[in-house]
């Protein structure tokens, strides 16, 4: 019979072997099978870490204890995609987990610093490009989302350079503290016409060492906000919502939209769920906050965007 260590040390030999920076729900699928098999959340930290997407420690931690069982999603889940990736059971002999002792996990070192503000220069960089066009406008209207105005925060980049050496088109979105409208970050998504996403890895991503925590992109500016907003996690999901409630912001994440804080001036809120745990549970819990502060708030769902 196999030991509960030696089932742990399999289950992690098992997740080890598995890409890290696929899609969020792939992720998230991933995680809920981690945690069915028992495995620790420092285990999903140090995996999801191994990603160029990774969106940081106190994020993966949100996600992580978000999870719930159910779903059909089991242990069963996990060992399944490693052998679909070309795990073996022979790999579990030797854990490829970086492993972190009581010690080191108890006085493990901060997070690295983020910038507050966005850097200047990149700031100057977004205010060069020009409103959504050409590709990018092509690349909405066929994922069926509404074009933002052009007075938004989010922007064209015909020719924008992606970290592993592509330059293509790109939507290039403004992130702003919530509530102080201070610039904190950028938001790239590199795109094609037909609506499909540039073929880069990751085809989307923030600045690296700048905060996201608070920080929305405002798809339509403050003056359109009157009394009412829609918001949701991703640019286009949040313009597929557009359809039917604008203006709309979108708020990166899961992390962000849970934590989206009650504004003044805004007596009622839309929020659109992404159909995974971790973003039912934000909806809910941002619906929560704002229905106790008194504000109408109304959850929907959306079947486009990403």
């Amino acid at each position: 019979m196999i030991g509960l260590a030696q089932e742990l040390d399999r289950a992690r030999s098992a997740l080890f072997s598995l890409d890290a920076g696929g899609t969020r729900a792939d992720w998230i699928r991933i995680g809920m099978a981690a945690k069915a098999a028992g495995m620790a959340e420092d285990d999903f930290i140090d995996w999801s870490a191994q990603a160029s997407n990774f969106g940081g420690e106190r994020e993966t931690r949100t996600v992580w204890r978000s999870f719930r069982a159910g779903g059909g999603i089991t242990a069963g889940t996990l060992f399944h995609a490693a052998l679909d990736a070309g795990w073996n059971e022979a790999d579990a002999s030797v854990c490829r987990a970086p492993r972190r002792s009581a010690f080191q996990t108890r006085f493990a070192e901060p997070e690295r610093t983020m910038r507050e503000t966005l850097d200047p220069r990149w700031l100057a960089y977004w205010h060069s490009l020009g409103p959504v066009r050409d590709v990018g406008r092509a690349y909405l209207e066929a994922r069926r989302c509404v074009v933002p105005p052009a007075d938004g925060d989010l922007r064209f980049d015909a020719m924008a350079r992606h970290p592993g050496g592509y330059a293509g088109p790109a939507l290039v979105a403004l992130v702003t503290d919530a509530v102080s409208r201070t610039p904190i970050s950028l938001h790239r998504t590199w795109v094609n016409a037909e609506g499909s996403k540039a073929p880069v890895e990751p085809p989307r991503l923030l600045l690296g060492g700048h905060r996201k925590a608070g920080g929305v992109i405002r798809l339509w500016p403050d003056e359109a906000v009157t009394s009412g907003l829609g918001i949701a996690e991703g640019i286009e999901t949040a313009l597929s919502l557009a359809h039917g409630h604008s203006p709309v912001w979108a708020c990166i994440d899961a992390g962000n939209l849970a934590r989206f804080l009650v504004q003044d001036g805004i007596e009622s809120l839309t929020i659109a769920t992404d159909n995974d745990i971790a973003g039912t549970t934000a909806a809910n819990d941002c619906a929560e906050l704002w229905a106790m502060a008194n504000r109408d708030v109304t959850l929907v769902e959306v079947l486009d965007g990403a």
